[in-house]
This record gives structure tokens, sequence and C-alpha cells, in this order.
């Protein structure tokens, strides 16, 4: 990813999981992507930094 690019990105990405919490982050993020016009690649980088933040919240859905 673009160093400043991807910053404000991943922040964003972080910020929306904790307000959403979502129970799938792969389609959490496919819907991310789609609605921010954000170039493909970007979706496994972005599912990893989901699950990260999920179980820093302890979501349920991950298992933590």
């Amino acid at each position: 990813m673009a160093a400043k690019g991807s910053d404000e990105v991943m922040d964003s990405v972080r910020e929306l999981v904790r307000i959403y919490r979502p129970s799938n982050p792969r389609k959490f993020v496919k819907e991310y992507v789609k609605k921010y016009r954000i170039p493909g690649g970007y979706e496994d980088v972005l599912t990893r930094l989901v699950e990260s933040e999920m179980a820093k919240l302890g979501n349920p859905a991950t298992g933590t």
C-alpha cells in the first residue's frame, strides 16, 4: 500500500471496525473496497487488519 493513502485507509477501516463490529471480516472488507473504490489487491491486507482489530475488541465472531 502507498504510504500516506494507506495510513488513511487503514485508520478508516480500524475506526469502522470499532463502530460497526462486523461479524464477517471478508464481507465487510469487500463492501468497503467496493464503496470507496480501493484498488484491487488490498483485500487480503485489509481483511487481516479487520480480523486483528476484532480480536483486540474481543469480538465473538473471531473466537476470542
